[in-house]
């Protein structure tokens, strides 16, 4: 079992940049180092979108082609969180941002996830 809290959404302007959060932590007898996290995101109307993906203890990282110039996914070991670095932000961000947890790699979609935040909100107004 493995606990995810994002945080860090907001409202922002197009161009902008913005630093999304997610603490972890996890059942007795595991750490979140035994996962593979990522973030999606899903607009109204829409599903629910793979973006980025670290393997906690491999360091490896894979993202997906819409934002890969322009989201950076990482690890903060220390706090036990892994954030996710938006810049240049565009209209089209806007969406519920989550962090998930998995045991799959690599990770193609969201049924590869085992484990979800609630969300954080990010609306990029042009």
């Amino acid at each position: 079992q493995v606990q995810l809290v994002e945080s860090g959404g907001g409202l922002v302007q197009s161009g902008d940049s913005l630093r999304l959060s997610c603490a972890t932590s996890a059942a007795s007898g595991r750490t979140s180092r035994d996962y593979v996290l990522g973030w999606f995101r899903q607009a109204p109307g829409r599903e629910r979108e793979f973006l980025a993906t670290i393997r906690w203890g491999g360091s490896s990282t894979a993202y997906a082609d819409s934002v890969k110039d322009r989201f950076t996914i990482g690890r903060d070991n220390a706090k036990n969180t892994v954030f996710l670095q938006m810049n240049n932000l565009k209209p089209e961000d806007t969406a519920v941002y989550y962090c998930a947890a998995g045991r799959d790699w690599p990770v193609t979609g969201p049924y590869d996830m085992d484990y979800w935040g609630k969300g954080t909100l990010v609306t990029v107004s042009s």
